[in-house]
């Protein structure tokens, strides 16, 4: 079981890559998402200042909407399918998964009967910053991913 807590957090400049793709398509969006921001935020000599993230906008559907990158310490200048987007601040609830994503489900049921719990509305749009490197471990039971979901 994860623990939740409220929190209140400041906005954060990001550099992002947005899609409306299939759930399967997610990884590879990503993977191009990452790489471009990084190649634009060093072209613009910026400086990362967070862990990679996905931001959804709505629930998904037949298709999930995304936008994909990383928090960067000015606003980015758009360069190609990168553009500049902010994380909103105020009050959150944050909660951190471990285990694999095909089982991040789990965690947001948990979340969103942890909030009715308390009383606490969810607002629309929540992200999900990716903490692990799979690349550096690739046991997907180590992983860990910080949920962050405002409230309304």
């Amino acid at each position: 079981m994860t623990t939740f807590s409220v929190e209140t957090i400041a906005p954060q400049h990001t550099a992002v890559v947005r899609a409306d793709v299939p759930v399967a398509e997610l990884p590879a969006v990503f993977a191009r998402a990452f790489h471009e921001v990084m190649r634009a935020v060093a072209a613009q000599s910026l400086t990362v200042t967070g862990p990679p993230f996905g931001f959804y906008p709505r629930m998904p559907t037949a298709t999930v909407e995304v936008a994909a990158g990383f928090p960067v310490s000015a606003p980015v200048a758009a360069d190609g399918d990168v553009t500049a987007m902010e994380l909103p601040g105020g009050r959150v609830i944050t909660g951190i998964h471990i285990g694999s994503f095909d089982e991040m489900e789990r965690t947001y049921r948990e979340l969103t009967e942890w909030a009715a719990s308390q009383g606490l509305q969810l607002a629309e749009g929540m992200w999900e910053s990716y903490l692990t490197d799979p690349s550096v471990h690739p046991d997907p039971a180590t992983w860990r991913t910080l949920i962050t979901w405002p409230v309304a």
